[in-house]
C-alpha cells in the first residue's frame, strides 16, 4: 500500500490528504488496469500523492473545483509515462510476460477486499489489453471499466473528444476481436478450475483432454527465475497434456487454494506458507472447456499475495 508521508498538519493540508485517501481505491483500480502491475501502480500513486501535495504552494485544494477528476488525471497521466518504462521492461523479460494478479484472501467477498478494486479486469482481458496502444488503453479503461463519457476522458488524457472516440473504437475493436462477449458464470468457471486442478495433479490425461479445447494455450510467467519454467507458450491440446502430466518444477510442500483473481475463480499454488504460482482459467463462453491457461510464479510478482491460511 502506498505509504502516504505527512510533514505537517495544518488544515489545508490535512483536508488534502482526506481527498486523496477517499479517492485512492478508484486511482489504484484505473492505473492497475492500465499497467497490469501491482508495484508499479502502487508507484504511480506516490507519484500522484507528491503532485497533488506540491500543488497551491502548500494549499492542494485551492482552485480545484472538482478533486476526483483532477486526481485521475494526474494519476492517469503518469501511468501513461510509467507504461513506456513498463515497456521497455518487457523487451528484456526472459519468457511470457503476464500481468501481476490481484488475488483475494480466502474469505474476501472481492478480489482486495475494497470495493472500487474488484473493478479490475480479468487476467485473460488484462493480456489482451497489452496488445493496445497505452492511449487505447487508457481510454478503454477510463469508459468501459469506469463508464467515463468521451468528453470527461478528452480532458483527462488532453485530446479532442473525435480523437477520444476514434480511440474508443479502435480498441474496442481489437478487444472484441480476441475476447467473447459473454463469459462463463462464475459458479461454472469455479467448476471447471476445480475439475482442472484435480485431472492435472492426479496426471488423468483423458480427464484433461475432456476440460481443454483443441486450440488451448498455456503461458506460464516464471521471469527466469523458476526451475524448468517454459519460455515459450505451449499451443494445442496433445501438447499441453503432456506439459501438465510431466510433473517436473513444481513446489517441495505443495499446497493448493483456490481464491478469487481479478475478481474471477482461480487457484493459488503454495510450497508450504510461500506462495508459488497462481492459476487463472479462461474458458470458452459456455464454460465447459479451457481455452486458456495462465500461471503466473514470478517470486517478484506474488509478494503481495495473502498466505495460504488467510
Amino acid at each position: 500500500m502506498t505509504e502516504i508521508p505527512v510533514p505537517r498538519t495544518d488544515a489545508p493540508f490535512d483536508a488534502a490528504t482526506g481527498v486523496f485517501v477517499d479517492h485512492r481505491e478508484l486511482l489504484f483500480g484505473v492505473v492497475y488496469n492500465m499497467l497490469g502491475s501491482v508495484a508499479d501502480t502502487e508507484d504511480v500513486l506516490q507519484e500522484t500523492w507528491l503532485s497533488w501535495t506540491a500543488r497551491g504552494g502548500g494549499a492542494p485544494l485551492a482552485g480545484v473545483g472538482h478533486p476526483r477528476a483532477y486526481l485521475v488525471r494526474v494519476a492517469v497521466n503518469h501511468a501513461l509515462r510509467r507504461r513506456a518504462v513498463i515497456s521497455r521492461r518487457q523487451e528484456t523479460y526472459v519468457g511470457p510476460w503476464l500481468p501481476e494478479p490481484l488475488v483475494a484472501a480466502e474469505d474476501a467477498e472481492t478480489a482486495e477486499g475494497p470495493a472500487l478494486r474488484s473493478e479490475s479486469v480479468s487476467l485473460a482481458m488484462l493480456v489482451v489489453l497489452e496488445s493496445l496502444t497505452p492511449l487505447e488503453r487508457a481510454v478503454f479503461v477510463l469508459g468501459e471499466v469506469f463508464g467515463y463519457p468521451h468528453a470527461e476522458i478528452a480532458e483527462i488524457i488532453d485530446r479532442s473528444p473525435a480523437a477520444v472516440r476514434q480511440l474508443a473504437h479502435r480498441a474496442r475493436e481489437r478487444v472484441h476481436a480476441r475476447r467473447p462477449r459473454y463469459e462463463a458464470h462464475p459458479r461454472v468457471r469455479r467448476e471447471a478450475t476445480e475439475r482442472f486442478v484435480r485431472a492435472a495433479l492426479g496426471g488423468d490425461i483423458a480427464e484433461l483432454m475432456e476440460v481443454l479445447a483443441p486450440d488451448v494455450t498455456a503461458w506460464t510467467d516464471a521471469g527466469g527465475k523458476r526451475r524448468r519454467a517454459g519460455l515459450r507458450p505451449v499451443h494445442g491440446r496433445d501438447k499441453v497434456a503432456r506439459l501438465l502430466t510431466a510433473g517436473r518444477g513444481g513446489p517441495d510442500h505443495p499446497v493448493w487454494r483456490y481464491r478469487r483473481v481479478n475478481g474471477d475463480d482461480a487457484a493459488v499454488l503454495f510450497d508450504g506458507d510461500a506462495p508459488f504460482a497462481v492459476l487463472v482459467l479462461d474458458l470458452t463462453p459456455r464454460g465447459d472447456r479451457v481455452r486458456g491457461i495462465y500461471v503466473v510464479a514470478n517470486p517478484d510478482k506474488l509478494t503481495h499475495l495473502p498466505g495460504p491460511a488467510a
